[in-house]
């Protein structure tokens, strides 16, 4: 039989919880290590509609990339619509584990395969991890294949992630050899951006004076959104869950949820 305790040890071979930061919460959020896994399914939030949907599909293990539970709790009650999911979490025998920022620090983690996704070569730290292994840190840094202006960039980009738009700051017709990306909320980067040799900085969340800075520079900036930056850990965890699995025995289906897309929409 396996157990969530098994898929825990392949996701922090993953994703060491080491790496985590302070103040995140990686880990199991809801259930048991002992319970039985026949059946895995993975989103990037774990959403009311994704944890019904987990639950009418009978799986039992729920992987999502960012926390179910960030804050500290005082207290369990059903009539919120965060206690409604664990209380249907729980009755269904529906285990919920996240790795978060430990998965974006990661070495073959989610900053490297947003590089590789969006074309990029040689790719590097852009923030080394004190005291880690070089390769963990985090964004990354890499270069294209064939330079291109930064429209250009833009464009390929949003076909790359299979999105209708973004945001670009910077000029259109700049020439980009070298680009530097981070997953999630990236403003916390533009220092070691700007100290670098990237000549573009791909990420979600980026603000007014993010874009402004950037001027200053004589830089590029790209925002593609939190979501579409970070809801390629699915399949990145699907990939490695199931060979992962597969390798030690475990008979365990990893699916996808399809009840999640990008809260924004543009007018």
């Amino acid at each position: 039989m396996t157990a969530v305790s098994d898929v825990i040890a392949l996701m922090d071979e993953l994703a060491p919880p080491c790496l985590a930061e302070n103040w995140d919460n990686p880990g199991l959020q809801v259930g048991s290590p002992a319970w039985p896994v026949k059946k895995i399914m993975l989103a990037l939030d774990a959403a009311p509609d994704v944890v019904s949907d987990a639950c009418q599909q009978n799986a039992d293990l729920l992987v999502t990339h960012h926390p179910f539970i960030f804050k500290s709790l005082k207290q369990i009650d059903y009539s919120t619509p965060l206690g409604q999911m664990i209380e249907m979490a729980v009755s269904h025998h529906l285990s919920i584990f996240c790795a978060h920022t430990n998965l974006d620090w990661t070495a073959g983690g989610l900053n490297d395969a947003f590089a590789e996704i969006i074309g990029l070569k040689n790719i590097s730290v852009l923030e080394a991890m004190p005291d880690s292994d070089p390769e963990c840190g985090l964004g990354r840094i890499g270069e294209l294949d064939m330079p291109v202006d930064l429209v250009g960039l833009a464009r390929n980009i949003k076909t790359s992630l299979g999105i209708q738009s973004l945001r670009v700051a910077g000029p259109f017709d700049m020439p980009v050899k070298r680009v530097a990306v981070c997953t999630g909320s990236g403003s916390g980067l533009l220092k070691p951006f700007f100290a670098s040799n990237a000549h573009v900085f791909v990420s979600g969340d980026l603000r007014y004076h993010d874009a402004r800075d950037a001027e200053l520079y004589q830089r590029g900036l790209i925002d593609v959104g939190h979501f579409a930056s970070e809801h390629l850990v699915v399949d990145l965890l699907q990939k490695r869950l199931t060979e992962g699995l597969a390798e030690g025995g475990h008979d365990v289906s990893v699916i996808i949820s399809d009840k999640e897309s990008e809260p924004f929409i543009n007018f």
